[in-house]
C-alpha cells in the first residue's frame, strides 16, 4: 500500500506566468500546490481550515494583499505556525519590516530563481518541522527523522547521499524523475557534475535493497513504484 505523505503548499501570486513556474517547480520537488491569483478567494481558502505546510504570499493582489493575507494566518488557530514566505518585486525596507514584524518567516524579491526558492522552501519546512514523519512503499519503510530504512524487516544501511536519493523517489511515488531533477533535488541546482553519479547511487541502492522497487523508465528517469 502507498502511504502519500506529499506536503500542500499554498501559492498566492497574481503573475499568472511566475504562479505557473513557481508551481511546476514545487510539483516536480515533490509537494502538492493549489494556487491563487486573487487575494480574496485565498483568503477565503485559509478560513476554511484546510492544512498545509507552506504559504507564499505575493505582496500586491487583488482583494488582500499579501501582508493582510500574513495577518489573517497569524490570527488564525490552524495556520499560526505555519511558515510563510513572502514574493514580491518590493525590495524597500520599511515593507521588509513590516514583513517580519508580522512573523514572515522568509522575504523573497523578484527576479528569483525558481530552483533556489524550492530550496528555500524546503529549508523553512525543515526547520518547521514540516518535514518530518514516515514514508513508506510496500516493505520499505524509510524514518525522516532518524535517517533511517527498513526493508522486509531489515535495517539498510544507506550514505547520506543514498538516503536522500530515496526520500526524494519515495515522495515522489509512480513519478518518473529525470537525471537532471534528481540532481537538483539531491545534489543540489550548483552541482555541475557528471549526472551518471546518478545511475551509480541508483545502482547501490538496488543493490543495498531487498525490495525490487526502483525502475529504470528508458531514455526518461527513473521512479519508485511497487508495480512492475
Amino acid at each position: 500500500m502507498i502511504i502519500s505523505v506529499m506536503k500542500m503548499i499554498l501559492v498566492v501570486e497574481d503573475d499568472i506566468n511566475i504562479n505557473q513556474v513557481v508551481c511546476e517547480y514545487l510539483k516536480d520537488a515533490g509537494f502538492e500546490v493549489i494556487s491563487y491569483t486573487d487575494g480574496l478567494k485565498a483568503k477565503e481558502f485559509m478560513a476554511g481550515g484546510t492544512r498545509i505546510e507552506l504559504a507564499i504570499l505575493d505582496i500586491m493582489l487583488p482583494g488582500f494583499s499579501g501582508l493582510e493575507l500574513l495577518k489573517i494566518a497569524r490570527s488564525s488557530e490552524h495556520l499560526a505556525q505555519t511558515p510563510v514566505m513572502m514574493l514580491t518585486a518590493l525590495s524597500d525596507e520599511q515593507t521588509q519590516i513590516a514583513s517580519f514584524d508580522n512573523f514572515a518567516d522568509d522575504y523573497v524579491t523578484k527576479p528569483f530563481s525558481p530552483k533556489v526558492l524550492v530550496k528555500r522552501a524546503m529549508a523553512l519546512l525543515r526547520r518547521s518541522g514540516g518535514d518530518s514523519g514516515h514514508l513508506r512503499l510496500g516493505n520499505l519503510e524509510i524514518d525522516l527523522q532518524r535517517y533511517t530504512v527498513q526493508d522486509q524487516g531489515e535495517n539498510i544501511k544507506l550514505t547520506l547521499k543514498e538516503f536522500e536519493l530515496l526520500k526524494t523517489l519515495l515522495t515522489n511515488q509512480q513519478k518518473v524523475l529525470s537525471r537532471p531533477q534528481l540532481l537538483d533535488l539531491v545534489w543540489g541546482y550548483d552541482y555541475f557534475g557528471d549526472d551518471r553519479i546518478v545511475d551509480a547511487h541508483i545502482k547501490n541502492l538496488r543493490r543495498k535493497l531487498k525490495s525490487n522497487l526502483i525502475q529504470t523508465v528508458k531514455g526518461v528517469g527513473y521512479k519508485a513504484d511497487e508495480k512492475i
